[in-house]
């Protein structure tokens, strides 16, 4: 080992300068920013931005400028902006300091059986507040907690929420979203104050995506924005997941309309969702002059049917193929 040692000097002097510059450029190549997606890049930042909801954002903003707030249930068709409002608001409230301390999230992704509640948002509930903003905007005294697609909560989950909810008023606001209002039991909604979010207005949308396109130079044509908002259905969120997913699709080229039909999509053996089928063969029957008014109206009853069962948790398949065969004995009448 000494003898290896005195046979081999190391030398002790710094690397080039070249050479430095040559490593600290390679490890800035790697550290590139990651992609984000759209949706969560436009998304709003504060009361203000949100979109075509003007009586929500009135009360809200008048409860911001009292730094208060009452527990709040957003109901409303998806992609009408619930969840970036409630975001928004807490930002505004909180500033970006204290925003991760002082909200709790629980989505989708989350379980939210009656075991969470009791733990996690009971935990969370409990712990006191401190704190100031560096920018000298008086904090409230309390916590948000979010609970994203509330409706899909056990009934025992909700009753013990409500339990929660009432011991810990002091220190922590509940803020509910779902889309059917009606699966929240009334001992919670009547703790709540209540918001309906309408569908986006098709101007709004187009405004909107208008914007993004030209933020991020995607070439689109006026005749494609207004296509893109008639296959979203009201839903921005849908809409601007389209418009990046078409630009990633064209490389650069210009978006249109077939472009977007391949994107939105109606086949479930594609990978796309059944519901989205539903509501495009129901605009292809209304407008269908082949059909008589019986017809249709057999036709378009099932698509109720249907329609209520996939949101109700029924196989795609089953659904489809019991709703392809209604079609099919209206369709063999007029051979």
């Amino acid at each position: 080992m000494q003898a290896f040692l005195k046979g081999t000097s190391v030398s002790t002097k710094p690397p080039p300068k070249d050479r430095v510059a040559a490593t600290a450029g390679s490890s800035g190549e790697n550290k590139k920013a990651k992609p984000v997606p759209w949706v969560e890049k436009y998304r709003p930042k504060c009361v203000d931005e949100v979109a075509f909801q003007e009586e929500v954002v009135a009360v809200l903003k008048k409860s911001l400028e009292g730094a208060d707030l009452p527990n709040l249930l957003f109901y409303g068709p998806p992609g009408t902006g619930k969840t970036s409002t409630i975001l928004a608001a807490a930002r505004e409230l909180f500033g970006p300091e204290l925003f991760r301390l002082r909200v709790l999230e629980l989505n989708a992704s989350d379980e939210r059986g009656i075991q969470v509640v009791r733990e996690k948002v009971k935990n969370f509930a409990q712990l006191t507040v401190s704190g100031s903003r560096s920018d000298g905007k008086p904090c409230p005294p309390f916590k948000i907690v979010i609970l994203d697609e509330a409706d899909s909560m056990t009934s025992a989950a909700q009753a013990a929420l409500r339990r929660t909810m009432e011991k810990e008023s002091k220190t922590t606001r509940f803020c509910l979203i779902c889309n059917y209002v009606s699966r929240i039991i009334e001992p919670l909604t009547s703790r709540c104050s209540k918001f309906r979010f309408k569908p986006l207005s098709d101007k709004i949308q187009q405004q909107r995506l208008l914007d993004i396109a030209d933020k991020e130079h995607v070439k689109i044509s006026n005749e494609g924005i207004a296509y893109l908002v008639k296959v979203s259905e009201g839903d921005l969120r849908k809409a601007i997941t389209f418009l990046q997913s078409a630009t990633r699709l064209t490389g650069g080229k210009e978006i249109t309309e077939k472009v977007i039909t391949d994107i939105a999509g109606n086949l479930v053996d594609e990978g796309h969702a059944a519901t989205q089928f539903v509501n495009q063969l129901h605009d292809v029957v209304v407008e269908n002059e082949n059909l008589t008014d019986k017809q249709k109206s057999i036709i378009t009853e099932k698509l109720a049917e249907v329609d209520k069962c996939l949101v109700d948790g029924a196989d795609e398949h089953l659904q489809l193929i019991s709703l392809c065969a209604t079609v099919m004995q209206q369709l063999i009448q007029n051979c």
